[in-house]
């Protein structure tokens, strides 16, 4: 029988209890509500950043028959993030966006195989494994926990795909100052280039003057040109009167030929 959980104003199927997260730590009480010997999702939900937004798979069940599809936690190769106004889906109408996201981790043997998130309004299908909801988790030791799994640095880069990029993805929907920080943290100084690339596109989408210094610092001084050029593009997601000439300014003085020329391309996309 498929364990699902369905979300958003809908029943949960099937349930594991667990002890609430504020007796330790977030990391352990993962680990703690995971089966032994077997694939658990562990899941929670947390406020998100302001802003209409919803989340979903690449491999919804268009036949589903709920609202908004349904996602294959143990399938699919991501999840989909659109804003603004969305359009109803299937039978169930959404009147107002989500304020909040959900992080789900998959444990098995000890370990977190895979991290994902999505928005309430997405209806999620374990494939039979065993799910559980921790409730009460402290955005604080949220950020906490998706800091650890994005700083392990030996690691391949199928952790890469499949934890670090969607740890970072949902540090960048938590509100606060804790989650910028530790986002530019990485942006200055993880080990690994593309996730310090990761961490300066997810600072764009929250603006600021310490994002906007975090990215022009990375155009200036990373040693990477990936990077310097992912930086370019995290520029373009800002805001025009502060993206613009921004990019103005690395076309044309950044000594990188290849920076001028992606500043120049994201120019003409402005």
């Amino acid at each position: 029988m498929n364990r699902r959980l369905l979300v958003a104003g809908c029943w949960l199927l099937t349930f594991a209890p667990a002890s609430p997260a504020a007796a330790q730590d977030l990391d352990a009480q993962m680990r703690a509500a995971a089966a032994p010997g077997a694939v658990t999702w562990v899941g929670y939900r947390l406020p998100m950043v302001a802003g209409p937004r919803h989340m979903c798979c690449y491999d919804s069940i268009a036949d589903a028959g709920a609202c908004c599809g349904m996602c294959r936690l143990e399938g699919g190769s991501g999840v989909t993030m659109t804003t603004g106004s969305t359009p109803s889906r299937g039978s169930r109408i959404v009147l107002e966006p989500p304020t909040e996201f959900l992080v789900l981790a998959r444990i098995e043997n000890g370990s977190v195989t895979r991290v994902r998130t999505f928005t309430p309004d997405c209806d999620l299908d374990s494939s039979g494994a065993t799910l559980v909801w921790l409730k009460d988790v402290r955005p604080d030791d949220s950020v906490t926990w998706l800091a650890s799994l994005v700083a392990r640095t030996a690691q391949d880069n199928e952790w890469t795909k499949r934890v670090a990029d969607p740890a970072l993805t949902a540090l960048s929907l938590q509100p606060g100052d804790r989650a910028v920080d530790t986002l530019i943290g990485f942006a200055r100084a993880h080990a690994i280039a593309h996730l310090r690339g990761q961490a300066l596109f997810w600072l764009a989408q929250r603006a600021g003057q310490q994002a906007v210094a975090t990215i022009a610092n990375a155009i200036d001084a990373d040693p990477e040109t990936e990077v310097k050029k992912r930086a370019v593009f995290a520029l373009s997601q800002l805001p025009k009167d502060e993206g613009v000439p921004r990019l103005i300014d690395v076309a044309r003085n950044n000594r990188n030929p290849e920076v001028r020329k992606r500043a120049f391309f994201w120019l003409g996309q402005s």
